[in-house]
């Protein structure tokens, strides 16, 4: 059965059958060579195209990385590449500004920036210059960022023409695509049932992990099913009793949606990988893909999250600090998807922290997300340390959390409090930080807690 995507306003028919090729291919098979393949992981924004999505019921312009979206979950999105931004010849601002500013010496990146840079102008919030940031997904490596950064704050308001009148329409909806090497049910029963009948299939929602094991690891599967059209999964709540977030909700729409979030949220959403990568990525498949380095499990562990799952069985509600089994091993079953995330309240008052070899846009070698609640007499009541990177898996140190139960929190209670994490952590070395290195910097990052908590 046949299925297509709009790109640049025509129709393009893909096959759904064949599920191991990218959007990135297509485009360059068909000319659009403003797209290139630079890193194949998500890193340098060479590959970014204009995705129109939903953004509460209003329609905005997403730059994501077409090197990470398998063809088949292409289907019934509209696409715009950096081809079709200038009109009738006339360079769009987003172009004229890169040109005007110096932005651009090889030009290998260039295409890149100026889409992102085009999203960015676009954003219906923005106020005031547009923001370079993001341009966070996007690496220059011969012209230097300053003139980059230049352009972006040269940018003005969207001017009229067709992309300012396409965010008036809807997106499109995305309609169920079943066919025996590839799926996109729009329920959650559908999904369940499709997997039990494909036992060998791989989830995907926003391809940001099954991308890279494509492209770099040349990993191949008999089947794929996509989550991304079942509305459940991106049903975000707040009540009094809990925040419940659905698997497949993006992580940009988390920030978005979470209205009265907590400070945390919006720092831990910046440190979690670049724009691109959260206009795609989410809770769901960063928890099932079960990375010792995941960014969201630390944050989630110390808000003591729950997992809801559904499959064959029926239903199952599971803590996420036993969600994790092992290495790249959760308790999913066959059959099994994440529907949700919840966190009870009240949620603690938790600092997410993230070390890695540069602030933004970076893999964790060590993440953490700690909180204490003290008593009037200044007595721990509860603590929560959580961290990854640390272990095979995410994890909550329970043993240094019951060493400063009931402790005065001050330097003793820290040595305390470290000495449980030095006996508890079992790091692996690898080109990011050594053993040793993990185990001092988990340390120190209860030290760092303590001071910021005490100052």
């Amino acid at each position: 059965m046949g299925c297509g995507f709009l790109l640049n306003g025509r129709h393009v028919e893909i096959d759904p059958g064949a599920p191991h090729a990218t959007l990135l291919d297509i485009l360059r098979s068909r000319g659009l060579t403003g797209s290139k393949e630079g890193c194949a992981e998500g890193e340098c924004g060479s590959c970014s195209v204009l995705m129109v999505a939903d953004e509460d019921g209003q329609s905005c312009y997403r730059a994501v990385n077409s090197c990470l979206m398998l063809l088949p979950t292409a289907a019934d999105r509209e696409i715009y590449t950096v081809e079709s931004l200038a009109n009738g010849g006339d360079l769009s601002d987003a172009q004229r500004a890169m040109a005007s500013a110096g932005g651009s010496q090889c030009g290998y990146c260039t295409p890149g920036f100026v889409v992102n840079l085009f999203a960015e102008q676009y954003r219906r919030d923005r106020v005031g210059p547009c923001d370079p940031h993001a341009l966070a997904g996007c690496l220059c490596r011969c012209t230097g960022y300053r003139p980059i950064r230049d352009a972006a704050l040269s940018v003005g308001p969207p001017p009229d023409g067709f992309f300012k009148e396409r965010l008036q329409r809807p997106a499109a909806l995305l309609d169920a695509v079943a066919g025996e090497r590839f799926a996109r049910p729009t329920t959650v029963d559908e999904a369940v049932a499709w997997l039990a009948s494909h036992p060998a299939a791989k989830i995907v929602a926003g391809c940001t992990d099954r991308g890279v094991e494509f492209n770099l690891r040349h990993a191949r599967w008999p089947a794929l099913i996509s989550v991304e059209a079942i509305a459940e999964l991106h049903q975000f709540n707040e009540t009094d009793a809990e925040v419940r977030i659905g698997a497949a909700l993006p992580l940009t729409d988390i920030g978005g949606r979470w209205l009265k979030a907590p400070a945390v949220v919006g720092e831990w959403l910046t440190l979690f990988a670049s724009p691109p990568i959260r206009h795609r990525a989410t809770l769901g498949g960063n928890l099932a893909t079960a990375s010792p380095i995941g960014d969201s499990a630390p944050l989630l562990l110390a808000w003591d999250a729950a997992v809801h799952l559904a499959g064959p069985a029926g239903r199952r509600v599971v803590p996420l600090a036993s969600f994790f089994t092992g290495y790249r091993t959760t308790v999913l079953g066959q059959a099994e998807i994440v529907v949700a995330i919840s966190l009870p309240k009240p949620l603690p008052d938790v600092r997410f922290y993230k070390v890695a070899k540069r602030r933004l846009d970076d893999i964790s070698t060590v993440s953490a997300a700690m909180a204490v609640s003290l008593g009037p007499d200044r007595r721990v009541q509860q603590a929560r340390f959580a961290f990854g990177g640390v272990a095979a898996t995410p994890l909550r140190v329970i043993e240094a959390e019951a060493a400063a139960q009931g402790q005065p929190w001050n330097a003793r209670t820290v040595e305390r409090v470290q000495q449980a994490i030095e006996r508890s952590l079992s790091p692996r070395g690898d080109h990011r930080g050594s053993k040793a290195y993990r185990e001092q910097v988990s340390q120190s990052l209860v030290e760092r807690f303590w001071l910021e908590t005490t100052t």
